[in-house]
């Protein structure tokens, strides 16, 4: 599990961002309703745009701060929640028994609610859209490489192997349908992603020929992007610049210089 329910990124709000909010009923292909949450720039679209693969808990407050912060830097973004077919949509509370419903999750249930994101952010048409997920996210982001409309994808702490964990692939055994660049995001105390498993992905990346960046912070815990992880706020704010470059933010030049 990444985040609690109290739980915020670890990135300031920004003064006098101006940031239009809407809660969000999604359709996919497979008639699966799903709730969602989107983060607009202002008044008019943004030409870049980011889908938001929420941890186990699904669509819950910390992808919600999420999202704002990325309309903060210039970046559209929408985030989803996984578990329409077995939960039904709208809001939950912390009670909420979350692995009951994420053993169910299957990569074609995923993959359709993934694409019905990306396909809600694909105004203006041919704009670029990236996944940003967050561990049980982060695995299902890595492996939205292979879907249409996804130009990009960021996997924090995702686990890239073989696990019993989910009925979702493994992202090393798929990278041969994969289409964009990745940028990997991982801890390097997180015990449950060891270094030879990020090595492995790292190779299998390099010998399908795709673009990618695996970055592994030494020290840092599962979930260490967190405004509560005080210890790893380099980390966390690495991280954060590594992402809006690699979106193509328009806040990204000025992170850098932060």
């Amino acid at each position: 599990m990444c985040y609690e329910p109290t739980d915020r990124p670890p990135i300031a709000p920004m003064a006098g961002g101006s940031v239009e909010t809407e809660e969000l009923e999604l359709v996919a292909a497979d008639g699966n309703r799903l709730s969602a949450f989107a983060a607009r720039t202002g008044d008019r679209p943004s030409p870049h745009a980011v889908l938001i693969l929420p941890d186990v808990r699904g669509l819950h407050p910390f992808y919600i701060s999420l999202a704002e912060r990325f309309a903060e830097a210039g970046v559209d973004a929408l985030a989803i929640d996984y578990f329409g077919r077995t939960a039904g949509v709208g809001h939950r509370d912390d009670s909420f028994d979350y692995m009951q419903h994420t053993v169910q999750a299957t990569w074609a249930g995923l993959s359709a609610d993934i694409t019905a994101g990306a396909r809600a952010l694909a105004t203006p048409p041919g704009r670029p859209v990236y996944t940003v997920g967050f561990c049980f996210g982060g695995r299902a982001s890595f492996l939205s490489d292979g879907l249409a409309g996804i130009t990009g994808v960021v996997g924090f702490y995702g686990p890239p192997g073989p696990t019993t964990r989910y009925a979702v692939p493994a992202p090393i055994e798929s990278v041969g349908g994969f289409h964009g660049p990745v940028l990997g995001l991982f801890g390097g105390a997180d015990q449950g992603i060891p270094a030879d498993q990020v090595e492995a992905f790292d190779a299998a990346l390099q010998a399908a020929g795709v673009p990618h960046e695996l970055v592994t912070y030494p020290d840092a815990p599962h979930s260490f992007f967190d405004r509560k992880a005080t210890d790893y706020a380099a980390a966390s704010a690495d991280a954060w610049r590594r992402i809006l470059a690699f979106v193509g933010a328009p806040g990204a030049a000025a992170e850098s210089r932060a």
